[in-house]
């Protein structure tokens, strides 16, 4: 996550999702921003939507009154607007930045780690999703994925996941069924739930104990957000 994207579409769907997923905090969320520096390019611009409330205010009126507020009139992009707001009840924050020095990143974990304990669902925002095999950890830029080995850890933890996951230049499909597949192999999950929208997917990874639970919320998130948020099932 850069701050420069701070309240783009993609921001606004995200943080619908989390809403409905943990019943407006009725689910302890840790919220790790993976943040990494602003870089200067234009990926952030994506808020024309804030100036069309008669299309989308509707999906999550307290939501976008918030980021029409932050964003459109204050001019502010920075996750701390959210931090310090009501929008996420219930969500704890791990704020860091993401190192690429290999020892610099176990530190990272462990300290995400920490901040988790006590917290049934982590949700996860890297730059650009799950790791990939050009950029081993360590290496220049690989602060913009999250590790399986860091996965595995969260989940060993006794932690659910949601995960943000970029598109690739790929078909889609068959990458949200990878993804899910390996997801289900390396934590030995029952299920993933995936909800795909026009440029990321969010991969939700629940404890057998939360299962019944996220997916009723899931069922929620269709009704609300209809084909802006498809849901999708994935079984062992």
């Amino acid at each position: 996550m850069k701050n420069q994207y701070f309240g783009d579409i993609n921001d606004y769907r995200k943080y619908g999702l989390l809403r409905l997923l943990t019943r407006g905090g009725e689910i302890n969320t840790t919220v790790c921003w993976m943040l990494t520096p602003n870089d200067g390019r234009g990926d952030g611009s994506r808020i024309g939507y804030l100036s069309q409330p008669e299309e989308w205010r509707d999906l999550d009126p307290q939501l976008f009154d918030h980021l029409e507020e932050t964003v459109l009139r204050r001019g502010l992009r920075n996750v701390s607007e959210i931090e310090n707001s009501t929008v996420l009840p219930s969500c704890s924050f791990f704020s860091k930045l993401v190192p690429d020095d290999r020892g610099a990143r176990a530190v990272y974990h462990e300290g995400a780690i920490d901040s988790a304990r006590g917290c049934e669902l982590v949700f996860f925002d890297p730059d650009n999703g799950i790791e990939v095999q050009s950029k081993p950890c360590g290496r220049k830029d690989s602060s913009k994925y999250l590790y399986w080995c860091e996965i595995e850890d969260f989940w060993k933890a006794g932690h659910s996941l949601l995960i943000y996951q970029h598109f690739p230049h790929v078909e889609r499909n068959p990458f949200i069924e990878a993804k899910a597949r390996e997801l289900i192999c390396r934590t030995g999950a029952l299920e993933v739930i995936s909800f795909r929208t026009s440029h990321v997917v969010f991969l939700l990874v629940p404890h057998e104990e939360r299962l019944d639970f996220f997916r009723g919320r899931s069922g929620v998130v269709e009704e609300v957000w209809g084909q802006q948020i498809q849901v999708a099932y994935h079984l062992r």
